[in-house]
Parts: structure tokens; C-alpha cells; sequence
């Protein structure tokens, strides 16, 4: 049987575009514990994916 690992973190980020994925550099340059999570992989998060659709 395997085991859950408990883990603890500063920030909880929802969604790996371009926003998303900049919150969690800049809260991660201040030393917090930041975790991602995305419903896809990052390379098709929506900010790369609008492919000119972003002002």
C-alpha cells in the first residue's frame, strides 16, 4: 500500500497561463512555497494557446 505525502505550501496558484505562471515566479523570488495547478499541461495553457489574442 503506498502512502500520501502531506505537503504545505505559502500559495496555492489555480490556472498555469501567462498570469498564473508569473504569480508563482514572483512569490517564489520572495522565498514562498508556491504550487500550480492547471487542468492542462503548461505548453497549451491558454495564454500560448490565444496565438494573438492577447492585447
Amino acid at each position: 500500500m503506498s502512502t500520501i505525502r502531506k505537503r504545505s505550501f505559502d500559495t496555492l496558484i489555480i490556472g498555469a497561463g501567462g498570469g498564473g505562471l508569473r504569480a508563482a515566479l514572483q512569490l517564489s523570488q520572495a522565498d514562498a512555497r508556491v504550487a500550480v495547478v492547471s487542468k492542462v499541461f503548461p505548453t497549451r495553457s491558454h495564454t500560448v494557446a490565444a496565438q494573438g489574442g492577447v492585447n
